[in-house]
């Protein structure tokens, strides 16, 4: 009797849902269980699951570390089924997922407890799509893919990766499913592998045949190159971005340590060690270490990709360490990895009295020193010896006002910046001797200086800079601050000398300091240094990407340059790393197509932006300068009153877009304004005069202030008292020359010339006009093409050139 070695296979096509959890092996196994019984909740929870598995149209199995879901239903159930999968973990960032998705044919079987089970090509293709992706991918294949096409909801979120290889050698073609709400619209590691590789072929490829090609001629070649390349960048240069900075071998980012102490108080401890280990390397000149204000974002977490976090910072090495705090005892674990290859370099864990807190903190950064093969001075050898205190309460304190340094909104901010103050000043109370409190504080009352306008505070963050410097002659942190210092006074006197001399000591003792770069680079704008201020802060931004204030610093920067198109891409670049909002970008963007004169654009632009939307002051200026533009006389009006209170005098006033000039000339100037321009005297009168009474109320010291003379006489003109207007508006000018402050005396210029426009002076308004048309910080092409202020001068010819001056200015 014959005997059947094999049942016929029964194939169908199944549509499979495979999922993995992302990390899973380095959990422990109470760990492991626990998120898997966490997945399978929410997976039985879908609609999808729950109606297949009623109807008996779905196959479920275990795979270890997740699941395979083999829909017999419609092509779409997987998509459906992976979305509420996703929406369900939405804000659990310890349970990462990747998910695969492939329709094709399976054959169902019985495994050995008689469960149901399948195999065959479906199954096994949905895994290997899968595992092209990262956490947050919901990846597909393009069989997949071009039956979900069919459906019109999902057309628009499918997105094409290309062709990969996988296991066996097999080829697929890979499709990205994302939305606004759901999936990673990040490019997989794998993908980005194989284009780095294509692209070094293709380099390769073309390096070998421009060796054929300079074989032959290759003198007239140079010849004739070297002066088409001459000729191209004199005129073409400031549109090309800047090629990628080669990532050094000596370059590192400390990111956060993880506290592993069951105290939370310790967190500002941990905190502590890891700002300690960064501070001393960054006194090392030939290594580039990323500053504190942008690794802070990255705290331990399971989905701290190590790779992508250096790729951000533009480093090849990372440390990464823990702290335990127990009684008198501390355990210190710190690691040295090179992220383009997940190499471990370097690691160590101190088990030591709390007292030896300092000693391992610069044994640490001396081993990653060697390890790196960084040379060392003795002087820098020296510095990363030197103990911050020996008090340590002190030294507690002065942890946790520095774990104070993020900001969550403007109303809470002076909150928290004067809690700063407490905690420094118990600090250097406790150890009068503690150079880094000193510092922190004076910073601090820096801060709140510039929140305030209190020259108090300014005062005050004087003496505690003296005072750092007083205990520490040698130390590059004292110096910062008083460069610091020296510089906001500076503000205030028009002199930047001693800045200057103090950020020469800053740069020999901190080579890594993105703020003494930034504090140089604003002090180049207001003495016409604009491309060693740009370079300073794209230098600046290097070592510090993420530094909120040096971010804004480089953008305006750009702005006032003109260099609209770096600037745009400079957000975009922000947008991208999540610095930014998407609302927030739009925002910016639209003052760009402001400034370029595309008012289409600009009002598109802010057409999605929320009325309820308001960050800050530039997005009401923004809108009613669009207003204004298009002369919507009543949607300006309207914008006026909506503007919340705190931002009014800002954003009426500035860099002359839309407003009166420079300065906070505030919502009753800029009614006065609308008024004026659709013919309304009386009206305009009145809130000129109103405006007017409002500036009287300022200190009597004002009165001297060229910035306060250059708002009044705006207004005076308005109100038609020509000469007081004039002979206030040119002692403005003289007070504060352009060639004295290149960065405050165009705008003052911008306001000679409108009071003379308005009194009806029209040859001397375009002899100010062409002095700023195309310098930085100038009038934007935008302002002198469509602001209704400059409607007396329209139809003179010079006018339209200094126009065309201004167009052709802008890059």
């Amino acid at each position: 009797m014959a005997v059947e070695s094999k049942s016929e296979l029964h194939l169908e096509i199944a549509h499979v849902l495979f999922i993995d959890i992302v990390g899973y092996s380095k959990l422990l196994t109470n760990e492991q269980r626990e998120r898997l019984e966490e997945l399978n909740a929410v997976v039985r929870s879908t609609d999808q699951f729950r109606s297949a598995n009623v109807a008996g149209r779905l196959v479920r199995l275990t795979t270890g570390d997740g699941m395979a879901l083999a829909f017999f239903t419609s092509p779409d159930a997987p998509v459906r089924c992976a979305l509420q999968i996703a929406e369900g973990l939405r804000n659990r960032a310890d349970l990462p997922l990747r998910m695969g998705i492939h329709s094709g044919p399976v054959d169902q079987v019985s495994d050995v407890n008689d469960r149901p089970n399948i195999a065959g090509a479906g199954i096994n293709m949905a895994k290997r799509v899968m595992d092209c992706g990262d956490a947050g991918h919901i990846l597909l294949s393009k069989r997949a893919a071009d039956d979900l096409a069919q459906y019109p909801q999902w057309r628009e979120h499918l997105h094409e990766l290309g062709p990969i290889e996988v296991k066996h050698g097999v080829k697929l073609d890979v499709v990205n499913f994302y939305n606004d709400q759901t999936g990673n619209a990040e490019l997989p590691e794998k993908f980005k592998q194989i284009r780095e590789q294509t692209a070094r072929a293709d380099r390769l490829v073309l390096a070998r045949r421009r060796n054929q090609i300079a074989i032959g001629g290759a003198l007239i070649l140079a010849i004739v190159t070297s002066v088409v390349l001459s000729i191209f960048f004199y005129r073409s240069s400031p549109k090309i971005a800047p090629a990628a900075i080669p990532i050094s071998d000596k370059s590192i980012a400390v990111l956060p340590f993880e506290n592993l102490s069951k105290d939370e108080e310790n967190a500002f401890f941990a905190g502590g060690v890891q700002d300690e280990i960064l501070s001393n390397l960054a006194k090392v000149a030939d290594l580039k270490v990323i500053s504190r204000t942008s690794v802070m974002k990255y705290k331990s977490g399971p989905e701290r990709n190590l790779r992508e976090i250096a790729k951000a910072l533009g480093v090849s090495h990372v440390v990464e360490g823990s702290v335990q705090r127990v009684s008198g005892r501390v355990r210190v674990s710190a690691q040295l990895i090179d992220a383009r290859s997940d190499a471990h370099v370097w690691a160590e864990h101190y088990d030591r009295d709390f007292a030896d807190i300092f000693a391992i903190q610069s044994e640490i950064a001396q081993r990653i020193a060697d390890q790196l093969q960084v040379e060392l001075s003795e002087a820098e050898k020296v510095a990363i010896a030197e103990q911050p205190t020996t008090d340590l309460v002190a030294y507690a304190y002065y942890t946790k006002a520095k774990e104070l340094d993020s900001w969550s909104n403007w109303e809470g901010e002076e909150k928290n910046v004067n809690q700063k103050v407490e905690l420094l000043e118990k600090a250097t109370q406790r150890d009068p001797n503690f150079a880094f409190a000193y510092c922190a504080l004076a910073k601090t009352q820096v801060d709140l200086y510039s929140m305030t306008g209190d020259r108090n505070h300014l005062e005050l963050a004087k003496k505690a800079a003296e005072a750092a410097v007083r205990v520490r002659p040698d130390l590059g942190e004292a110096h910062l601050e008083l460069a610091r210092y020296y510089f906001y006074a500076g503000t205030l006197t028009n002199d930047y000398g001693r800045a200057r001399e103090e950020l020469a000591i800053v740069r020999r003792k901190l080579p890594n300091n993105g703020e003494a770069l930034m504090i140089e680079a604003r002090i180049g704008r207001h003495e016409n240094r604009w491309a060693a201020s740009l370079a300073n802060l794209q230098k600046a931004s290097e070592l510090d990407p993420r530094n909120s204030d040096i971010a804004l610093h480089l953008e305006n920067t750009y702005f006032l340059m003109r260099r609209y198109s770096d600037y745009e891409q400079l957000r975009t670049k922000q947008a991208a790393s999540g610095i930014l909002d998407n609302l927030t970008i739009q925002s910016f963007l639209a003052d760009i197509k402001l400034a370029q004169g595309d008012l289409v654009a600009a009002q598109s632009v802010l057409e999605q932006v929320p009325l309820d939307y308001s960050p800050g002051p530039l997005i009401w200026g923004a809108r009613f300068t669009a207003a204004l533009y298009v002369r919507d006389y009543d949607a300006a009006n309207q914008v006026i009153a909506a503007t919340p209170a705190k931002w009014a005098d800002f954003a009426f006033g500035g860099q002359f877009r839309g407003g009166l000039g420079s300065g906070q000339c505030g919502p009753t100037s800029a009614e006065g304004q609308v008024a004026r321009a659709r013919g309304d005297k009386q009206k305009a009168l009145a809130a000129f005069a109103a405006a007017r009474k409002e500036m009287e109320a300022n200190p009597a010291d004002e009165a001297k202030n060229a910035l306060y003379l250059s708002k009044v006489a705006t207004l005076d003109a308005g109100l038609g008292k020509k000469e007081e207007a004039i002979r206030e508006a040119r002692q403005a000018v003289e007070l504060l020359p352009i060639a004295k402050d290149s960065l405050n005396g165009p705008n003052l210029v911008v306001n000679l010339a409108l009071v003379y426009a308005w009194t009806g002076e029209r040859e001397r308004a375009l002899e100010q006009l062409e002095i700023v048309a195309t310098i930085p910080n100038g009038l934007t092409y935008g302002d002198l093409r469509f602001n209704p202020c400059w409607d007396d001068l329209r139809g003179d010819p010079r006018f339209d050139k200094i126009v065309a001056a201004a167009k052709a200015a802008s890059r």
